[in-house]
Parts: C-alpha cells; sequence; structure tokens
C-alpha cells in the first residue's frame, strides 16, 4: 500500500468494570472508580503498536491526549491530530472523530474499546469504512476485533501488505443493564467491513439452544458434581454449562458472572478480582471452571475478566478445567485467550483437553 491512513481512537474507560465484577463500564464508571479499577485500554493499544512497522507514507490520524495521541506518541508512529476532545470523554467524542475520518477518506479505523465503542464506530461510519478493534472491553461479542492486541498488530502489518481480505462482521452490543441483572440481551446493529485473516479475528458470539445441546450440559454437570466433591475452592466462570453444573447440585448461580463453590455449597456469589483473591488467600486447593464463548471459542479474557492474570497466576494454570459440548466445540476451529498477560496467555497456550460429557474429553487448541 503505497500511501495509508489510519484513523485511530482509544476509549479510554473501556474495560474498566472488567475485573471489578460490574459486567461493563457504561453508566457505572464512578462506581467503578470507587471499587479500584484501573484504565486498561491504553494498555492494550500500547501492546497492539508495539514494534509495529509502518510503510513510509502512513499517516495515523487521531485525537488529542488519551484518546490516542499518548499511545501513538510513545510508540514512535508519525500521526496528525484531528480532534480536541474534553477531559473526560463520551460516546459523543467517539462519533465526532468518526465523522472526522470519513472527511479525511481514511483507509481504515483501528479503535481501541469494547462492543460499545464498536457500535458508536458503526453508527457514523457504516460499511463506508473498513474498522478493526483492539479488544479493551469486558464482553466483546462483535465480530471485528482481532483475538488480542498481537493479533491486531499482526492484522495491520497484513493491512499495509495487502495480504488481508475483506469481510463483514457483526456489529453486536448487548443491554449492559440487564447483562448485570444475569439477562443476557443480544442486539444486531449491522454488518462493518473488517480486514482478516485466519486465526487472528474473532467470529461474534452464538446462542444455541437445543435439546441435544442440554442433554450435553446436564452430562458435563454430572460428571463435574462427583469430582467436586472434595474439600476444594471451585472458582467458575459464566455462562449456561457452568449454570448446569450449580442447578444439578441445586445451588444458585450467576449466570454472567463468577461464582465459587466449597464442599458443595456457594461461598461466593457474583464475585470480583478482589474478592475472588481474598477468598482463595491461604487455600491448598483450588479450581477454576471456565466455557468458551460460543463461535468465537474465548476461554479467558472475554466477560470474565474477574477471573484476571492475578488470580489465575494464584491458583495455577494447572488448574483449570475448561467445559464445552460437542456442539459448541464443533463449531470453534479452536480455542483463545486474551488475559492482558502476554506470559501467562503463552503459558495457557496449546493443546488442552476440554471435558464435553461424563467422563469424555476433546483435544483442541489454544492459541494466545
Amino acid at each position: 500500500m503505497a500511501r495509508c491512513k489510519i484513523g485511530f481512537l482509544i476509549n479510554p474507560i473501556s474495560g474498566m468494570g472488567g475485573s471489578v465484577g460490574l459486567k461493563g463500564t457504561d453508566g457505572v464508571l464512578d462506581l467503578a472508580k470507587e471499587r479500584g479499577a484501573s484504565p486498561v485500554a491504553h494498555i492494550k493499544a500500547e501492546q497492539a503498536l508495539e514494534n509495529l512497522d509502518t510503510p513510509e507514507a502512513t499517516v495515523f490520524l487521531t485525537a488529542a491526549g488519551n484518546m490516542g495521541e499518548s499511545v501513538l506518541k510513545s510508540a514512535g508512529i508519525t500521526y496528525r491530530v484531528i480532534y480536541e476532545p474534553p477531559l473526560v470523554t463520551s460516546a459523543g467524542d467517539t462519533e465526532k472523530i468518526c465523522r472526522l475520518f470519513l472527511d479525511e477518506k481514511v483507509d481504515l479505523i483501528l479503535f481501541c474499546g469494547g462492543d460499545g465503542t464498536a457500535r458508536d464506530v458503526y453508527s457514523v461510519v457504516q460499511e463506508r469504512i473498513p474498522v478493526l478493534g483492539i479488544p479493551a472491553g469486558v464482553k466483546m461479542y462483535s465480530g471485528v476485533f482481532a483475538l488480542n492486541p498481537a493479533s491486531a498488530r499482526e492484522l495491520l502489518k497484513a493491512f499495509f501488505g495487502g495480504k488481508t481480505i475483506m469481510g463483514e462482521s457483526e456489529i453486536l452490543d448487548i443491554d449492559e443493564e440487564k447483562y448485570r441483572e444475569g439477562v443476557l440481551d443480544i442486539r444486531l446493529f449491522g454488518y462493518a467491513k473488517t480486514p482478516q485473516m485466519p486465526g487472528l479475528i474473532q467470529e461474534g458470539k452464538a446462542i444455541i439452544h437445543d435439546a441435544s445441546e442440554e442433554i450435553s450440559k446436564a452430562e458435563i454437570a454430572w460428571f463435574l458434581s462427583e469430582i467436586m466433591k472434595d474439600d476444594s475452592i471451585y472458582i467458575l466462570g459464566p455462562g449456561t454449562t457452568t449454570k448446569a453444573i450449580c442447578d444439578l447440585l441445586g445451588l444458585p448461580k450467576t449466570l454472567l458472572g463468577v461464582d465459587a463453590v466449597k464442599n458443595q455449597k456457594i461461598v461466593g456469589v457474583d464475585l470480583n478480582e478482589s474478592e475472588i483473591l481474598d477468598l482463595i488467600d491461604g487455600e491448598d486447593k483450588v479450581t477454576i471452571i471456565v466455557s468458551p464463548l460460543g463461535r468465537q471459542g474465548a476461554i479467558l479474557g472475554r466477560g470474565n475478566q474477574q477471573i484476571s492474570a492475578r488470580v489465575i497466576r494464584k491458583v495455577g494454570v494447572e488448574n483449570i478445567i475448561v467445559v464445552a459440548t460437542p456442539q459448541k466445540l464443533r463449531d470453534l476451529p479452536f480455542l483463545f485467550v486474551d488475559t492482558g498477560d502476554r506470559a501467562l496467555d503463552s503459558e495457557l497456550s496449546g493443546y488442552i483437553s476440554v471435558v464435553c460429557g461424563y467422563r469424555m474429553a476433546q483435544r483442541k487448541k489454544v492459541l494466545r
């Protein structure tokens, strides 16, 4: 690509609600800060742009300060500021700079955020400009996101070299208020153009409902309920498969939150990172049970950021059990992790056994 303009923006507050158990940041930023949340989007953006070789004629157009400029400056990337946002940014600022991207006729919009940011970008550009997301939010069900920041960097390199194909990706978002109440209400906003390469871009989330799926969940639950008779603490991630385990044990389960069970009793409900760390402090036996997102394959780093890198390191990667129905695994060419800790992601990568029935497992590859 001889000359290229990249529109670049960061949602500075994206992802702050994840580790503190808020399942998003929309409308609860102050509460997230009260719980000790720290900004994460700039870290994800820095990782994506680290050691990025851009063609000589490439220029990034961005907003001043923490909405883009500061990260580009530290990465040593040529840029031009085209928008001056206020100190506290909002969705309106994302929309304003995207209108400027349209005026500037950029070749690609690279944004760092979550599904809400993807929706705000799409509301302005529709299908007129390709978009690529650096994942930094809590949920990220849309298909415009790279698997992780490193994948975003590889996609950018391929885009510069004309090696990507342009595909259509779903723009999805959920009602965060309902999400915090345990209701998964996903809306499709449209289809954006996205540069794609196999193994670097995620799929949109799928929700599967059929009788065989429910039977498989029951078989998984029966097997795990037998294992959980010891005195270990079991940290259960979100989802209907992990909920089926609690249903069989006659225990309540936060469908979209993280709960804890010991001696077949609930010892923690809708836990955040800090609460999990406090709960397992001094415990010799702790196990994490998680299930991948349907069609995406994310087992850590999407919707379960409460099970953070700090939690995983304290528990140990060898003490993670991944569960999924055969129906779900059939639609997943691979699994992936995006904990924000690149060394940990490397430890978690490779082939693992996924429990898929009663005393049954499948081998599946985990990408980092």
